[in-house]
């Protein structure tokens, strides 16, 4: 079985194959605090409920937005199967079919290699992914497997939370679809502002981005797709026609073709 641990900002996503097969997944606190000996600890009972030996685990599979982070995870790895983790990075970029810009190989994160990889070995076409994480990632890839491009901005829960954060009179409120756009209390006025909002960015943000692919790259437009993932996209799906797919696994599925990849 494989091991992946997708480093978040917010949250770890780490999730177990078995073949192709999604087997286990969960969520654990980004904790720049925590040592790798914590981190293990906080997974031997989730491995014991789950009923999976850490013998199993033949590889480890590693990507993070949080550089602080490979230490304490090379520990749980090497806790684990007794070896470093598969690191997912610049040093290994030239051994995958994913192109990035030298400006960029650097600076683009991991997990948004990773879902560019995952799109374009299952899509084979240009493509716009929309990363719903603690920031809204679109990367843009072209019809011959390079990356175009990347626009980031701040993600719907972390502008959410910044609104509570920063204003006294505004209250704790649902995140939801507010039933019209033309608020008549703070409940939906702040659902209008931040949904549908966000709806108005996506949407405008995605137009752009294919008539910049046109432009720049000489794609077709009919021929590029918009790939939806994380957490969130859910909240927009039911209010906007800009996604061909959602894949919330996108990113960890593309991890784990990397490590098939790379042996």
């Amino acid at each position: 079985m494989t091991l992946i641990f997708d480093i978040g900002n917010t949250n770890i996503k780490t999730a177990i194959f078995k073949g192709q097969a999604l087997v286990q997944e969960w969520r654990i606190s980004t904790d720049l605090k925590r040592t790798g000996d914590e981190y293990f600890s906080l997974l031997r009972p989730l491995f014991r409920d789950a009923q999976i030996e850490f013998d199993s685990i033949k590889k480890i599979v590693l990507s993070t937005v949080v550089p602080a982070l490979i230490g304490p995870f090379v520990t749980v790895s090497q806790h684990i199967t007794g070896t470093k983790p598969l690191i997912i990075g610049p040093e290994i970029y030239d051994k995958l079919p994913i192109k990035l810009p030298p400006t960029a190989v650097h600076e683009i994160g991991t997990d948004l290699y990773c879902d560019a990889l995952e799109a374009w070995c299952r899509y084979k076409c240009p493509c716009i992914i929309a990363d719903f994480g603690t920031a809204l990632s679109f990367t843009a890839i072209d019809g011959n497997a390079n990356i175009a491009g990347v626009a980031i901005a701040p993600g719907i829960r972390t502008a959410f939370n910044s609104l509570f954060a920063n204003t006294a009179q505004i209250p704790a409120i649902p995140l939801d679809i507010p039933p019209t756009s033309l608020g008549k209390n703070t409940v939906v006025a702040v659902q209008s502002g931040i949904v549908l909002g966000y709806k108005g960015l996506v949407e405008g943000l995605v137009s752009q981005m294919k008539k910049d692919l046109v432009k720049e790259t000489g794609c077709r437009l009919e021929e590029i797709k918009v790939i939806a993932t994380g957490g969130l996209n859910s909240m927009l799906q039911p209010i906007t026609d800009a996604f061909d797919y959602v894949d919330k696994n996108l990113t960890l599925d593309g991890m784990k073709r990397i490590a098939e990849m790379i042996q």
